[in-house]
């Protein structure tokens, strides 16, 4: 078994079991005969050779450590009580050296009652120093005394930094999470406003057109044919948007309409993310709702354009659902251009048409666009013109990840 494999066999242990090879290494050491005598000593009581008590003494300072992490205050009154016997019977073994870790352990570890376990501790070691004192034979001072308990408070200062590090970090965690989640709603929320905001206007347009052409058989035979077609590229739309939220979700897997409903190899042909290519599409629907759309393309696209030809996509997309919504028949112009390092788009509509009351914008898209290409490092200017029109302007670099 590898060092990694190993590795994650032993985090994958119980944390008693962890802890467990601590108190026994503490328990192995303080036996040996070469450190007998040798270990942490307050107060000036002789050294005292090992009995059956000590035993028990040993036990209690080194054991609890198992649980050290899993129960902390149990191994704190545990071991506190073994090492207040150790230095009582003068045993000074070397398991006393386990009370600061258990202190660190313990400040990093306890979640309740945190401040009566240091009062009840504080409280608790005045009695001890004071019988320390009268059983000893006086070497020992006040002063040494309070030094020792400064080293204790010191190894419980030491844990609860531990713990508040360990807390600021998770509190981080959480709120990096939390942003993430946010950006992620709002670039879910900007993408279904791209992808359903122009196909719906567009049906909403078609549709009411096509209210005024009972008369003329073959025109709305053409309008009811383009509101269906606009629908199943709604849905198409939509199934790869679903598609990128969830990676399981393949083309042709999700529930829809059939083969019977004729859609079902247009959406088999349909590739997975939009590109400056299907410009024409949008074009090409948009007149086909009564929006007179001029479109030129210049360049040749580049091998390798990161998410720049997906934004160039949604940014004629944003600008002709407005034109179709607010500027219903006026003459609108698209323009998009290709560079080494850029696509640079412009959309602009003269103003001369009827506002349409089909909907009501709320600026999302733009402000969508906006942060978009701002990401990317590109600009983006949209606003009204002098003659009353509407232009859209964005320069997109190749290359990067939006």
């Amino acid at each position: 078994m590898s060092i990694q494999g190993a590795g994650r066999v032993w985090r994958r242990l119980d944390v008693t079991v962890r802890d467990l090879p601590l108190g026994i290494l503490f328990l192995v050491v303080s036996v040996l005969p070469g450190l007998r005598g040798h270990g942490t000593e307050v107060g000036d009581l002789p050294t005292r050779p090992f009995d059956a008590l000590a035993v028990l003494t040993l036990a209690l300072e080194c054991l609890p450590l198992a649980v050290r992490r899993r129960w902390p205050a149990v191994c704190l009154a545990l071991v506190t009580c073994g090492f207040a016997l150790d230095q009582l019977r003068g045993y000074h073994s070397a398991a006393g050296t386990a009370l600061p870790i258990v202190l660190i352990s313990a400040g990093s570890h306890l979640e309740h009652r945190r401040r009566a376990t240091v009062v009840l501790l504080t409280v608790a070691y005045v009695p001890l120093a004071i019988a320390l004192s009268q059983l000893g034979s006086g070497g020992e001072t006040p002063a040494e005394f309070v030094t020792f308990y400064l080293v204790l408070a010191l190894a419980w200062g030491a844990g609860a930094w531990l713990r508040a590090t360990r807390l600021a970090e998770a509190e981080r965690r959480e709120r990096v999470a939390a942003e993430t989640r946010t950006a992620e709603r709002a670039q879910i929320a900007r993408e279904l406003h791209d992808v359903v905001t122009h196909h719906v206007t567009a049906m909403v347009v078609q549709a009411e057109a096509a209210r005024y052409l009972t008369a003329a058989p073959e025109r709305l035979e053409q309008s009811l044919t383009a509101v269906s077609d606009t629908g199943r590229r709604a849905i198409t739309d939509l199934r790869h948007l679903l598609d990128l939220l969830n990676p399981d979700h393949g083309p042709g897997t999700g529930p829809g309409p059939g083969p019977g409903h004729g859609t079902g190899a247009t959406e088999a042909k349909e590739p997975r993310t939009p590109a400056v290519g299907r410009v024409l599409t949008l074009v090409e629907q948009t007149r086909r709702a009564g929006q007179p759309v001029d479109f030129t393309e210049q360049g040749t696209p580049p091998a390798s354009t990161g998410s720049a030809d997906l934004v160039a996509y949604r940014v004629v997309q944003e600008a002709l659902t407005n034109a179709l919504k607010y500027a219903h028949g006026s003459r609108t112009s698209v323009q998009v251009r290709h560079g080494e390092r850029e696509i640079t788009v412009e959309v602009s509509t003269d103003g001369t048409g009827s506002p349409s009351a089909a909907a009501v914008g709320s600026g999302r898209g733009l402000a969508g666009l906006r942060e978009r290409i701002g990401v990317l490092g590109g600009d983006f200017h949209a606003g009204s013109g002098t003659d009353g029109g509407f232009t859209v302007r964005a320069r997109i670099p190749a290359g990067g990840t939006s």
